[in-house]
Parts: C-alpha cells; structure tokens; sequence
C-alpha cells in the first residue's frame, strides 16, 4: 500500500525544488496582486463565463400540471395504470416440502 506523505514533507519537498530552481539560475519575479489573471493588461475574456446570453428555457408548467391531474385522478379511482394488453401467461410455481426442499415445479394460470 502507498504510503501518504504528511504535509511537513510535502512543504520540505517544494521548499527544496525552490531551492534547486534558485540554485541552477532561475528567477523569482514579483507581480502585483490580480496581475496574473489579466492577458496583455486585459482579461481573458474566453475564461469567464457570464459573458454567454441567458439560454432560453422550456416551460414545463403545463406538462407538470397535467402529470399531475393523472396522479390525482388515480388516487380517486383507485385504478393502477394498465400494464399492457398481454395475454395472460402460465407463471411457474415451486412445491417445497416440509424441510424447503423442492419437490416439484408445476405451471399456474392466472
């Protein structure tokens, strides 16, 4: 299993690579606060996103309403939706014994 480092390592690594970057040359440059989200002295206008017109949107007010009348109406009558117009077919029964054994299979009609 991989071992986690604790967050003392992981600050000593980085504090290391910074060390070996400084050391073989490179440079730390100071910019000022917001600078580094701005593109040639503007903003990345491909990055923000409130920028898009408003989508317009589908009313379902009517569909929701109309679902909702049916629901109301089942509960009245108190039918179930119909699941289809299959015919009926033959359903397997199994006959356990006494100790849950099977003994047989026989075929119900409904």
């Amino acid at each position: 299993m991989k071992k986690h480092r604790s967050k003392r390592e992981l600050r000593e690594q980085l504090d290391q690579e910074v060390r070996d970057f400084l050391d073989h040359g490179g440079e730390v440059r100071q910019v000022d606060r917001g600078e580094s989200g701005l593109v040639d002295g503007r903003y990345n206008d491909r990055s923000l996103g409130f920028e898009k017109p408003r989508e317009s949107r589908t009313p379902l007010a009517d569909v929701l309403k109309t679902l909702e009348l049916r629901k109301e109406q089942r509960r009245q009558t108190g039918k179930k939706p119909a699941s289809g117009n299959r015919p009926k077919q033959p359903r397997k029964k199994i006959i356990y014994d006494d100790f849950g054994e099977p003994l047989r299979v026989i075929w119900e009609d409904d």
